[in-house]
């Protein structure tokens, strides 16, 4: 895409009287525009920098240039910027694409803004590859300082996560995290409103990019006075259900309870027992109470009294030790009036001591069983057959 001898051998000649370039008799009305009648205006040379070498159409490349104010008159500092992102592993592609973002890349002395940024990850066991890709999912990350952005935010989360190596894959999951001036100010208000810090860790690990939310303290303010403790590990599930979840697909999953048999005030109860059952998607809220309701016929108010079910997986967990729930229940091995929701919430040590070892005689069977079941071919047609 790019050619640095051929960008000056191109800017030279297409403004020479002398060297007439063959251009001109395929694209007259666009080089006559941008060079002929303009040359000396430095927004048109930057307009038709950006068409010539990044493939820009006319009128993106002039917005570009008038929304981030773009102006340069001759190709050195935009092509030195080229070249030196070139000589750090960024293609064309890569390079295309951050310029759509961040245009005025272009007009900065890379040496004092893009190296220094690349110099500190480094510094933190980014390897050059991580900084490319991070680079390329958000260059933004080069628009910010340095020192009074990119370091402070860095070491407020390194607070929370105690990793350099953390923070990295954290940076991944959200790019934005050191260059969006929105996450230490949450991070602040977080602190200030009584969140620990466990809390605010896992926040980081499972969803950072809540960090970037504007409204966040009308978040934690609507999550305390639903009655969570900011200083509880369920308050950060709350608050990530809350921000993370959109007003519209909120609703949408409390009617996916409602068509259930559940009413609103029990969606809400549920949520303030296990708030992991609002992060579940609509398909899967559909799924699990199919199998149970349908396939099963058992009440789809047990799960309303144990949302943690919604979370599991129905593969690998709902379905294998409901089968081996329904078999005790056929041999009068288990009393008909207990929890049914109860083997699928314990750990599998657990599940294996009071349901299948706890039964000498049936264990062998058993254990057989919940194996079958757990084997993918089998979910995967039984999964089939819930459709």
């Amino acid at each position: 895409m790019f050619n640095f001898n051929r960008t000056l051998i191109y800017f030279k000649t297409l403004t020479s009287p002398l060297n007439p370039n063959p251009l001109l008799h395929h694209y007259p009305s666009l080089f006559s525009l941008h060079f002929c009648t303009k040359t000396s205006d430095s927004t048109s040379f930057a307009e038709s920098y950006l068409i010539h070498n990044f493939n820009f159409s006319p009128q993106f490349a002039a917005k570009l240039c008038f929304t981030h104010r773009l102006r340069f008159k001759t190709t050195q500092k935009p092509d030195s910027v080229c070249k030196f992102f070139t000589n750090h592993g960024f293609s064309d592609t890569q390079l295309h694409n951050m310029i759509t973002k961040v245009p005025d890349l272009l007009s900065c002395n890379p040496s004092k803004r893009v190296l220094p940024k690349f110099q500190f990850l480094l510094s933190k066991g980014a390897s050059n590859s991580d900084i490319v890709n991070l680079v390329t999912k958000s260059p933004r990350l080069l628009s910010p300082s340095l020192k009074n952005h990119i370091v402070p935010t860095y070491e407020l989360v390194y607070r929370f996560l105690q990793s350099d190596k953390e923070i990295i894959a954290c940076a991944f999951q959200n790019p934005d995290l050191l260059c969006a001036h929105l996450v230490p100010r949450n991070i602040t208000m977080l602190i200030e409103n009584g969140v620990s810090d466990s809390n605010i860790a896992r926040v980081l690990r499972i969803q950072s990019r809540i960090f970037k939310v504007r409204d966040m303290l009308k978040f934690v303010e609507e999550v305390k006075n639903l009655g969570f403790d900011p200083s509880k590990i369920i308050f950060s599930i709350a608050l990530i259900a809350k921000t993370s979840v959109s007003k519209n697909l909120w609703e949408k999953k409390v009617e996916a309870f409602k068509m259930w048999g559940w009413s609103d005030e029990d969606a809400f109860e549920a949520f303030r027992k296990k708030p992991y059952c609002m992060l579940t998607s609509v398909d899967k809220i559909n799924s699990v109470m199919r199998f149970w309701v349908n396939q099963l016929g058992w009440d789809a108010m047990a799960i309303a009294r144990a949302p943690y079910i919604l979370s599991l997986s129905l593969e690998k967990r709902i379905i294998p030790r409901v089968a081996v729930v329904q078999f005790l229940l056929s041999k009068g091995l288990t009393n008909k009036n207990a929890s049914l929701t109860y083997p699928l919430v314990v750990s599998e040590k657990m599940f294996l001591d009071m349901f299948i070892k706890r039964f000498k005689n049936e264990s062998s069977y058993l254990l057989k069983l919940y194996e079958e079941k757990l084997n993918p071919a089998y979910t995967r047609d039984n999964k089939t057959c819930m459709l």
